[in-house]
């Protein structure tokens, strides 16, 4: 077996992208160059489910996938090749907006707190005075019935069904509603009777701390490991688990010490992993922060913090006090989702806490909200504190449960990652928008971009403390793909013209409301077809994404509070846009720029792909790809074209369409050439020379206790450095001939940033 040196995500699906479909990959992906296959929940989910984490049967591997004599195909066939498997795990939920699809589920439903698995999910029967609260209604109950077309009387509504206890179906269907263990609700109205995943009423939570719950939805994954079927698991959603450090003890054991364990942790800046953790590392999305943010000019901060608050009819900050601005959009966001949509579990931690009082819930509230923008919870008490000395009370009590209450503070720390989920990444990230590529998971919107130290510095201690650690640029969750990142983050280089450019298209087709025009301006710079042919899918897209977006910003329409007008107005600005004048200078811009938006993309791939830790590279982005925010970025990928274009390689200059692929395998051949050099090697910065050293960032790859033999370089700010030339600029080599593997070219002790024919080069010492 080969030593895991990158991996490939795939996003599986039934009637798709099966796990026999995936077996016929492992040629293709052998041949690009990636030691490890990594895919999405295999785990029975929800009938037609796009993602697999609506699992339902965690006993099982799907059906619709092709079940376990699948999976066993697809290892197989790995291990033929020296190839490895990592299959992605969801144990904090389980899906229920099919009930009947979850047998475990079902039986809480028909027999309430008799059922044996009615401790296996974080009920809360006090919600509902006894019942358990659903918020399965789209409206009110006026159209619920009694189906009896079954051998057994179930309740229904629309498409859905739910059991009755046996004797209790006769009268009307309110009446025998009434008899039930549960309550139907109107999901408008933010009652639950049940912990869920983040505020996703169809994802019901699991007690994992129950070592029952953790052996019955673990006994398939025991049977993979027991097999030699998988190599490592990826957990979804940790910090969704009650006890994660104990969970993951739990599944260390199970897994053994040579399989590798990731887990999804969304790192902030200078947020470290807990060390108790065993396991390898994260998904990666904070090496995303660095990698790409070393790429944004700090220069254009100013110019598009500007543009970004003041078209006409808008007011607000500049760039000096942007900072402030956002820390307190970010708590805003979170005090309204904890008010709305999280407020079930609000009001089951006050429950919890003895304390149900409007200034208990106050306090509860404001700490929360506060933890989005501080570094800890002890912060966040201090500055409530001082901005609220009317709560002084309610705050000590909450700090001493937080002291005396286990089970207090861990769903305090729940609520602060549902509030971080949800107010910031899924609010606050659709409105700070004076360069979206920086609203990311993982990301910092009010920091632009990343310095070269920083850079440097974050990498070095990735090498030196999570060796193992995932890294990627783009994932099944990611706001937008690495491509279109790239190209929105080359707005940094000139704002000036870019608000120009604004201004002039305001005038032709003004957007219906400065936010999201923001947004969407930017967005479709970042998809833009360079040959500006406009499709129908393409206008498809675009209008679904500015509709989440739309209701993500909650300005106007919201998911609860849907305004037809306001998302047709936007809808037809769109066509607007893409049918008329505009459309012909978008092309323009984009076309002129297209040189450097790729030199910015392969770039952050081969600093990705030759970094520290090991690369993920999600579904096609080997290629250039547009995608946008899910379910965009998990279309099917054409890997017919991939296979040829991968046979045909061959070394090619800057403008071929195929330079990203080119990297791309160049770079993951050479990580699995040379595991020592990546997997735990060494790292040391390059630091040029020259009247444009700034534009050039680079490292040294080697073997530890040896010198080091793998060098990348990218440029960067291309477009900023405009026609002058770069002169002296130079990288200093080590000793030895180093040849670049992408061009063939030989380099021996400098390498002169104008004799490089790509925007990469990736030299090694032979």
């Amino acid at each position: 077996m080969r030593a895991l040196t990158a991996t490939y995500r795939l996003q599986l699906r039934a009637h798709g992208m099966t796990l026999d479909a995936a077996a016929d990959l492992v040629d293709y992906l052998d041949t690009l160059g990636v030691s490890h296959l990594y895919v999405s929940p295999v785990l029975t989910a929800v009938a037609g489910s796009a993602h697999g984490y609506d699992v339902t049967d965690p006993t099982a591997v799907d059906p619709a996938l092709g079940g376990r004599e699948a999976l066993v195909r697809l290892s197989n066939r790995l291990r033929e090749r020296s190839m490895g498997l990592i299959v992605d795990i969801v144990p904090n939920h389980l899906g229920v907006a099919r009930p009947r699809q979850n047998r475990w589920w079902w039986d809480v439903l028909r027999h309430g707190r008799d059922s044996p698995y009615a401790h296996w999910f974080d009920l809360d029967w006090a919600a509902g005075d006894g019942r358990l609260l659903l918020p399965a209604l789209d409206g009110d109950r006026s159209d619920l019935r009694i189906d009896r077309t079954g051998p057994e009387p179930l309740l229904a509504v629309g498409t859905l069904r739910f059991p009755t206890i046996p004797g209790t179906d006769t009268g009307t269907a309110e009446q025998v509603h009434r008899r039930q263990p549960y309550r139907l609700v109107d999901w408008r109205e933010h009652r639950c009777g049940y912990r869920r995943f983040l505020d996703v009423n169809e994802l019901a939570a699991l007690r994992q701390e129950d070592p029952a719950v953790f052996d019955a939805t673990h006994a398939q994954l025991a049977t993979w490991v027991r097999d030699d079927l998988i190599d490592g698991v990826r957990v979804d959603h940790v910090d969704g688990l009650s006890d994660p450090a104990g969970y993951l003890t739990r599944l260390r054991a199970l897994l053994g010490r040579d399989r590798r364990l990731f887990v999804e942790k969304i790192l902030a800046p200078g947020e470290t992993l807990d060390p108790s953790w065993p396991v390898d590392g994260t998904t990666g999305y904070d090496a995303l922060r660095t990698v790409c943010g070393v790429f944004v000019d700090p220069a254009g901060e100013p110019g598009l913090t500007a543009l970004s608050h003041d078209l006409p009819g808008t007011g607000g900050p500049y760039a000096d006090a942007h900072a402030r601005w956002y820390r307190d959009l970010c708590v805003d966001r979170a005090r309204k989702v904890l008010g709305t949509s999280l407020s079930p579990d609000v009001n089951r931690l006050l429950r919890r806490c003895g304390r149900a009082d409007e200034r208990a819930g106050s306090a509860l509230i404001e700490v929360v909200g506060a933890s989005t923008v501080t570094d800890s919870l002890a912060d966040a008490v201090d500055r409530v504190g001082r901005d609220h000395p009317e709560l002084d009370g309610p705050l000590t009590e909450l700090a001493a449960a937080l002291v005396t209450d286990g089970s207090a503070a861990t769903e305090v720390r729940r609520l602060c990652v549902g509030a971080g989920a949800k107010g910031v990444e899924d609010g606050a990230f659709y409105v700070a928008t004076r360069l979206a590529s920086l609203a990311e998971l993982g990301g910092a919107p009010d920091r632009f971009g990343v310095t070269a130290a920083e850079f440097h510095l974050d990498q070095a201690w990735r090498a030196r403390r999570h060796p193992l650690t995932m890294t990627t640029l783009s994932t099944h969750d990611t706001k937008r793909g690495e491509d279109v990142r790239a190209r929105i983050g080359v707005l940094s280089q000139f704002p000036q013209l870019w608000s120009r450019c604004v201004t002039e298209w305001e005038q032709l087709a003004p957007s219906p409301e400065h936010g999201i025009g923001t947004l969407l301006w930017q967005t479709m710079f970042g998809t833009w077809p360079t040959d500006g042919e406009i499709t129908g899918e393409y206008r498809s897209r675009l209008h679904a994404f500015a509709r989440k977006a739309g209701r993500e910003t909650a300005t106007h329409s919201s998911w609860e509070r849907v305004d037809v007008a306001f998302e047709t107005l936007v809808e037809h600005w769109l066509d607007a846009v893409l049918g008329g004048p505009v459309a012909g200078s978008m092309t323009v811009l984009v076309r002129d720029l297209e040189p450097h938006t790729r030199a910015d993309a392969v770039g952050q791939k081969l600093l990705q792909l030759c970094g520290p830790g090991v690369p993920d590279v999600y579904q096609g982005t080997e290629l250039w790809e547009d995608s946008l925010v899910d379910p965009d970025n998990r279309r099917a990928v054409d890997f017919d074209r991939r296979r040829e274009l991968v046979r045909e390689l061959r070394v090619i200059g800057p403008g071929h369409p195929a330079v990203k692929l080119w990297v791309t395998r160049t770079a993951l051949r050479l990580r699995r050439e040379r595991p020592d050099s990546f997997v735990r090697g060494t790292y040391r910065p390059l630091v040029a020379t020259g009247p444009h050293a700034t534009e050039l960032i680079g490292f040294a790859r080697g073997a530890p206790g040896l010198s080091p033999d793998v060098i990348a370089l990218a440029t960067r700010h291309t477009l900023r450095r405009g026609d002058r030339p770069w002169g002296a600029t130079a990288v200093a080599l080590p000793p030895g001939t180093w040849t670049d593997r992408l061009t063939d070219v030989p380099y021996t002790g400098r390498l002169l940033a104008r004799e490089l024919t790509l925007p990469v080069a990736l030299l090694v010492r032979e």
